[in-house]
């Protein structure tokens, strides 16, 4: 009978033991799916932003090569003009790029609300290419090498409106940040490209056409990788649920998170709480609307951002690199000295996307960015002012010196102000009015990259080491504006940026504001 009992007992522990290793197997497993699902869904949403970012690639190297291939003797020869026109020339060949890109910030605003993201990049490309194509031509004519650079211009000009804004609506908040600074090391990636093919060309091919058409024509590979790739993507999750298509929204969430999961769920629900939130307070969208007293400051923001972005003088050392260069003494070598700029501005763009732009968030990267480039900047200022650099000496240590803080003016910016403001314009706006927002800041940035284009050339010609003054200065005042106006967005959802800029507030307008609009009409009915 004892046995009997003890055997009883044996066989309920076994039992027990066996449920309990069921039940670790079973955690275990959906432990490792989950992860496996993670793991997936950061590939493809990683995947995802590299893809639309090509479109930065674009461009950085259509804006990059134009300051190498206007030193070439074969460019001018061509084109008919001599040293005398060759600062003109160069800021008519970059600000006009500029000025398609400005005007096409508006329009894609509406396409893209209608159609989609993914077709309005595919859009975008096919325009690029369109006046990649005329630029390549040696048609003789600096009339239609202008014409196309503004075709070329409208392209990138789209893109860099919709990539930010796809780049946010699709990536984990997580992640957001990382993914939305691809859109600047991608643009790194296509300034240091342009300069390394420039220096090669310059050194390994005869003075023809073939050596500026070679890389004028090479813009047309990845003008077509962004087309053709954006064919085979998914659409913006937020944009479906927008149009009332959730099943292909949750399709499309589903796919860039690695599958289905309650997290998943939850997020869908998220969205569609936010956006039929949004729809009721307002049948439509309008301009008025960007007025209201919170989005009116977030339209400063990111209008003040994008002009301090070419406040800090890196986008003018990059488009004009060779000849801001010449100026600090590198001689005959600035275009070698010009591609290791580029590889200086990759690598410390990644060391930010990987590394810095989730721990140090982005007010932070913007108060220090600002500082250090300021220093830089009059340290060069005094360096070039106490000994101007002579172009029978080569290399100096002073012009050395020079160099070297110009190489850390690029790293700062490429780990501050070149990749925050397009993660910070892409994330604080609601979705509603997020077209219109990106779209003015995008603007903004193109109008004022038009205008510093145009000034640079003559500035570094004109006033030499000041110009280092000046942007120094420019620098200082930055970090003020931060200091008492950025508001810190890390690991925020898009959805939480309204609880951040006070959006009961902004809610309460827009229903007095429609209240008015509706009205309106009323009076005018019974008057």
């Amino acid at each position: 009978m004892v046995a009997g009992f003890c055997d009883d007992r044996a066989e309920s522990a076994n039992a027990q033991s066996l449920r309990a290793n069921n039940i670790l197997l079973q955690l275990f497993t959906s432990q490792s799916r989950s992860n496996m699902s993670k793991a997936l869904g950061t590939f493809r949403a990683v995947y995802l932003v590299a893809l639309s970012c090509v479109g930065s690639f674009l461009f950085a190297y259509d804006t990059g090569i134009i300051g190498g291939i206007l030193t070439f003797e074969s460019f001018q020869n061509d084109f008919r003009y001599g040293e005398a026109e060759q600062a003109t020339v160069g800021s008519n060949s970059t600000s006009l790029l500029q000025a398609g890109a400005f005007f096409a910030c508006f329009f894609v605003w509406p396409f893209t609300a209608k159609y989609g993201r993914r077709w309005s990049i595919v859009l975008a490309s096919s325009i690029f290419c369109v006046g990649a194509v005329v630029q390549t031509i040696n048609t003789h004519s600096l009339a239609a090498f202008y014409v196309a650079r503004v075709v070329s211009g409208v392209g990138v000009g789209m893109a860099t409106v919709i990539i930010p804004m796809y780049s946010a609506e699709m990536a984990p908040k997580n992640i957001r940040g990382m993914l939305g600074s691809m859109f600047q090391f991608f643009f790194t990636m296509g300034v240091m490209t342009s300069y390394w093919i420039d220096y090669a060309v310059a050194e390994h091919m005869e003075v023809t056409t073939s050596q500026w058409q070679v890389p004028v024509g090479l813009q047309l590979a990845p003008g077509a990788i962004l087309g053709l790739g954006m064919l085979l993507t998914k659409e913006s999750t937020r944009w479906l649920a927008k149009k009332g298509r959730r099943d292909e929204a949750l399709k499309s969430l589903i796919w860039v998170r690695g599958g289905d999961s309650p997290e998943v769920e939850q997020e869908f629900a998220e969205i569609l709480a936010g956006i039929e939130d949004e729809e009721r307070l307002t049948n439509g969208v309008t301009w008025r609307e960007l007025i209201l007293p919170l989005n009116r400051m977030r339209v400063f923001l990111i209008i003040a951002l994008q002009i301090g972005v070419q406040l800090t003088g890196n986008t003018s050392l990059a488009y004009y690199a060779p000849q801001v260069f010449k100026l600090v003494g590198a001689g005959d070598s600035s275009l070698l000295i010009t591609g290791f700029f580029g590889v200086v501005k990759v690598v410390s763009c990644l060391f930010f996307l990987l590394f810095l732009v989730e721990r140090i968030g982005r007010r932070g990267s913007l108060l220090a960015g600002a500082f250090l480039m300021g220093s830089y900047m009059v340290i060069i200022a005094a360096l070039t002012a106490t000994n101007p650099p002579n172009p029978n000496q080569g290399l100096t240590p002073t012009a050395i010196a020079s160099m070297t803080m110009i190489y850390l003016e690029a790293m700062s910016y490429n780990i501050s102000w070149g990749p925050v403001p397009w993660v910070y314009m892409s994330e604080i706006f609601p979705s509603r009015i997020r077209e219109a927002g990106v779209a003015i800041g995008t603007s903004t940035q193109w109008l004022f990259n038009f205008v510093f284009s145009q000034v640079t050339p003559h500035a570094v010609k004109n006033l030499g080491w000041k110009t280092f003054v000046m942007f120094g200065v420019f620098n200082y005042a930055l970090v003020v504006f931060v200091w008492i106006f950025i508001k810190e967005t890390k690991g925020k959802s898009l959805e939480e940026m309204e609880a951040l800029f006070a959006g009961r507030a902004t809610a309460s307008d827009v229903e007095a504001l429609h209240g008015k609009d509706d009205e309106e009409p009323s009076e005018r009915r019974q008057s």
